[in-house]
């Protein structure tokens, strides 16, 4: 039998060792936690397209900004899409440098409000990848997206009419190489 003093020390030790255990696994687990259930407005991924399309129109805003230390302009052509649930989109961004060095930037999304999350499809997008540009240069990134039928099924969604997406560009000053000096 274990005594009182050994076993205070085993139980402090094996409580410490989860606890760190769960501090690494918390983002993870976080991060499935919102794909499956498109808590915060969580977009899921697909790789197949819907069936059918519903004849019932949702307005999607795209809202476009810029981190204040990235000097770039980001925008979309079009601001507001009628879109049909089942029905796919493809959406075209433009991305300018204006600063005088290259620079990268890496683009979330969120959408709003939140109950869309789980019914938002992309089948392709250049959201959570490092994009450069070079001074000056321009480029055009692409989001092609549906709206899950079962949209007009959900009491939370059946009724709203309009939703947006929102995109930001963040520094990604991480991904900057440092000049090594001879």
């Amino acid at each position: 039998m274990i005594s009182k003093k050994k076993l205070t020390p085993l139980l402090l030790s094996f409580i410490f060792l989860l606890m760190l255990g769960m501090s690494f696994a918390a983002v993870p687990l976080y991060d499935l936690f919102c794909r499956v259930t498109g808590f915060g407005g969580t977009t899921q991924i697909s790789k197949d397209i819907p069936k059918i399309v519903i004849d019932k129109p949702v307005s999607v805003r795209l809202d476009t900004n810029v981190q204040t230390d990235l000097s770039w302009n980001f925008k979309t052509e079009n601001n507001l899409i009628n879109v049909k649930p089942g029905k796919v989109y493809k959406v075209n961004f433009v991305v300018e440098n204006f600063s005088k060095d290259p620079t990268s930037g890496v683009a979330s999304y969120n959408v709003s409000p939140s109950s869309f999350g789980p019914y938002f499809n992309k089948l392709g997008c250049f959201c959570f990848e490092k994009q450069t540009l070079n001074p000056g240069e321009k480029k055009s990134y692409f989001m092609t997206f549906y709206l899950d039928p079962e949209i007009v099924n959900d009491p939370k969604t059946k009724n709203v009419s309009d939703v947006t997406l929102s995109y930001t560009f963040f520094s990604s000053d991480y991904y900057k190489q440092t000049k090594v000096i001879k």
